[in-house]
């Protein structure tokens, strides 16, 4: 029997107990090992080695105890986070920026700590929002309780293939996609290419699938697929490097958009838009997902981040609604309050 207050990681019907080791340094992932990763969106790296790993478990159980949906608030309310809109077509106007990710982060205080395990709002999560890549990480000692519900890859290694997945392109339904959703997608999978290629045998990077519509529960988003093949030597240090933070979560060009994202956000992002997920060191396999649709519990507070990519042809209104659109649904998961 799993001790749910014991160091755990959930990932899909993967089950990981057993902690044998907390690191902050990515040289461990070249090493072995099964380890799971957080990364928050500011570059703090927590990589645990569990020596039990059991696939086809079954995932425990714990109470949860939620929010209800009026208690939230967010670190941008919709005029300031209209006026950052402005703010980044501003930029591009003047050349900084092609496109940057605003984003702001939620926080609601938790009603009865003593019954908000992070595994009871996982299985909320699991069948109120499906997602491809839902996984949690908790950690008691290092203060880390984490779970995702996110439908985005960030890093899939196979071997010496890598592969990322970025989402660019939201709305309730495909007709209600934009043009501007599509030159989002295209920007965003120059930047992936161009970051995958710093670590790739030169002529490998490809781009077998563009602008792919997935279906995710209430809405809908364009995907892409980016893959190539790693250089003889590559170490993780390398790849984290190269890549991190996501593409998709950050705008183009990469290091402007950051630079102009830490002027307008007033929160750290955290765990939302770094990555989560889990590193096979022995056989050379990891799958990592971008952090969104995530939610933390930090000092009492549950937290969850919502954002949205801007362009030169967006409205400021349509990217706030944006942002409720991803929040509401997981929100009311959250709360215990959800119908289906």
């Amino acid at each position: 029997m799993v001790n749910p207050d014991a160091p755990l990681a959930v990932f899909g019907d993967t089950v990981a107990t057993d902690l044998q080791e907390v690191s902050h340094d990515p040289s461990v992932l070249d090493g072995a090992g099964w380890w799971a990763v957080v990364a928050t969106y500011e570059g703090e790296l927590t990589f645990a080695r569990f020596g039990h790993v059991a696939r086809g478990a079954e995932v425990p159980s714990a109470p949860w105890v939620g929010p209800s949906c009026d208690t939230w608030t967010s670190s941008l309310d919709e005029r300031e986070y209209m006026a950052a809109v402005e703010s980044i077509r501003e930029s591009i106007a003047r050349g900084d920026v092609y496109q940057a990710n605003v984003c702001r982060v939620m926080s609601a205080p938790l009603p009865d700590v003593e019954h908000a395990h992070v595994l009871g709002l996982h299985a909320l999560l699991r069948q109120g929002n499906p997602a491809p890549y839902a996984g949690l990480v908790h950690l008691p000692d290092h203060d880390i309780a984490v779970t995702t519900a996110s439908p985005e890859l960030f890093l899939r290694r196979t071997g010496e293939l890598i592969e990322s997945g970025p989402i660019k392109g939201t709305a309730p339904t495909a007709d209600e996609l934009l043009d501007k959703d599509t030159a989002e997608n295209v920007m965003i999978v120059d930047l992936v290419r161009n970051d995958l290629s710093r670590v790739a045998v030169t002529g490998s990077v490809e781009v077998p699938h563009l602008l792919a519509l997935e279906e995710h529960p209430g809405l809908v988003h364009l995907v892409s697929t980016v893959s190539a093949q790693l250089r003889p030597g590559t170490t993780w240090s390398d790849i984290i490097e190269a890549t991190f933070p996501p593409g998709s979560v950050t705008g183009a060009p990469k290091s402007s958009a950051v630079r102009l994202l830490a002027e307008l956000e007033t929160a750290p992002r955290g765990p939302y838009c770094g990555a989560i997920g889990w590193v096979d060191a022995d056989n050379h396999r990891a799958e990592l997902a971008v952090g969104i649709r995530t939610f933390w519990i930090e000092s009492g507070l549950l937290k969850f981040g919502t954002g949205a990519g801007i362009t030169w042809g967006s409205d400021p209104h349509h990217e706030w609604e944006e942002t409720q659109l991803k929040a509401r649904r997981l929100l009311t998961v959250a709360s215990g309050t959800w119908q289906g």
